[in-house]
């Protein structure tokens, strides 16, 4: 049985909830395997929208095993919240959910952190979520963080907890704000949560490494996407984990070896959101209207996300760092009404052609996009799922991002629910099939 990798490609927002929510139901388990709940997986199922921001979204799907892995940053509340949330909307939230005892815990002096030091930095700040996810990170690689598994031994908490908030107390008064951590609070809150917490932990590596000895199929969610990886990103504006395909192994504690298929979830246009260059953001009237259609607004956070057209030069990074297999499109429909439509071809940096994606922040901000541009199609591709039913220059629009990327495009989403979807793109073989296996199935 196959184990697949879903990848952002661009820089987030790409769809990959819907992906991971639509391959759930021929896998045996979900993995999330880095970021927080900074993250937000947006599902639709029939009249209902869903935004999942740390629990993985095959827990909408009975049957499937769902793993927050070592490789995460798990928030208690944040936790809480979306559990309570889900066993509300009468969604199982019990054996079927698993957290690692090795994944690190976001405690309310990161959030504390986070925003004094985000308002220290004024015009030069990232544009985080103020969630605390860096600040977690950074104890983590400094290693003075603390981790799920502390939660089974109160007294050696309880000694940390004492040091660290004092620690972190010291460094908000010098940066002349108040400090008002309190490590009783956080004690007693960390109490609370770990009654409810304990009963999903494990030694998440050995119960993946296990599912996969019995020959069962394993999808790992990423979250956030390529270019905010932390070592492969447009740094400094990226977040603090490992976003890409290479990621799922260290985030999960699982072998390289075992992947067997890298999936790449790239939008039709390209969108971010918050600081940080966007060599072909469009901006006026154009961007707020492929807002409006598409509806970019960031699921965790609300905040309008910056639109541009479809940058290949992006993309074929993402194929390279992630060595992907296939591209699943997404948000094709949200195109429908433009009489013509750009796609960025490479860059220019000061007159001369430039052939890789930028390492330097200071070069890609003076890169200037090359574009093709192609007739739009004008015509309703809202809900189409065979491939003869897409106006003739959508399917040109495809095959050209196809071509630009160097990777098959083997399914296009044509709205946000999960029947929205066109899975055989003429290739010889429906993705599924392609991808499982006909009789792969839980």
């Amino acid at each position: 049985m196959p184990n697949i990798v879903v990848v952002g490609t661009q820089w987030g927002d790409e769809g990959k909830g819907k992906y991971v929510d639509l391959l759930s139901d021929r896998v045996h388990m979900v993995v999330r395997y880095g970021g927080g709940h900074n993250a937000g997986h947006t599902v639709v199922l029939g009249q209902k929208k869903l935004v999942l921001h740390l629990i993985p979204s095959g827990i909408l799907h009975r049957g499937v095993q769902c793993v927050i892995g070592s490789g995460c940053v798990v928030d208690p509340e944040a936790f809480l919240e979306e559990r309570a949330m889900l066993q509300g909307l009468g969604i199982e939230v019990g054996n079927n959910l698993f957290l690692s005892d090795r994944a690190h815990l976001i405690l309310p002096y990161h959030r504390r952190l986070e925003a004094v030091s985000e308002k220290k930095l004024g015009d030069r700040r990232i544009g985080t979520t103020c969630r605390g996810i860096g600040p977690a990170y950074e104890d983590k690689v400094a290693r003075r963080g603390i981790r799920v598994g502390d939660l089974r031994h109160r007294e050696a908490l309880q000694e940390k907890l004492n040091y660290l908030v004092a620690e972190k107390n010291a460094w908000i008064a010098s940066q002349g704000d108040q400090p008002d951590v309190d490590a009783k609070q956080i004690l007693s809150m960390l109490t609370g949560f770990a009654e409810t917490a304990l009963s999903h932990v494990t030694d998440t590596s050995r119960l993946i490494h296990e599912a996969i000895q019995k020959g069962q199929s394993v999808l790992f969610e990423g979250a956030q996407a390529t270019l905010l990886d932390i070592d492969h990103g447009t740094y400094p504006y990226v977040t603090s984990s490992s976003a890409t395909a290479a990621g799922a192994a260290t985030g999960s504690g699982v072998s390289p070896k075992v992947i067997d298929f890298i999936l790449g979830i790239t939008k039709a246009y390209i969108t971010r959101v918050g600081a940080g260059p966007l060599p072909t953001e469009m901006g006026g009237a154009m961007g707020e209207e492929i807002r409006r259609r598409g509806d970019e607004y960031g699921a965790s956070t609300g905040r309008p996300r910056r639109c541009g057209w479809f940058d290949s030069v992006v993309v074929r990074y993402a194929n390279r760092v992630n060595g992907l297999d296939a591209l699943a499109i997404t948000k094709l429909d949200v195109l429908d009404e433009l009489e013509e439509i750009k796609i960025c071809t490479g860059y220019r940096y000061r007159g001369e052609l430039v052939g890789e994606f930028p390492a330097e922040l200071s070069v890609l901000e003076e890169c200037v996009p090359e574009y093709r541009a192609l007739p739009g199609w004008q015509k309703s591709t809202a809900g189409i799922t065979r491939l003869a039913d897409l106006p003739t220059k959508a399917r040109h629009y495809l095959e050209s991002l196809e071509a630009l990327c160097g990777v098959p495009v083997e399914a296009v989403s044509t709205g946000p629910d999960r029947d929205s979807t066109l899975l055989d793109m003429g290739n010889g073989q429906p993705a599924l099939e392609r991808w499982f296996g006909k009789s792969a199935n839980h």
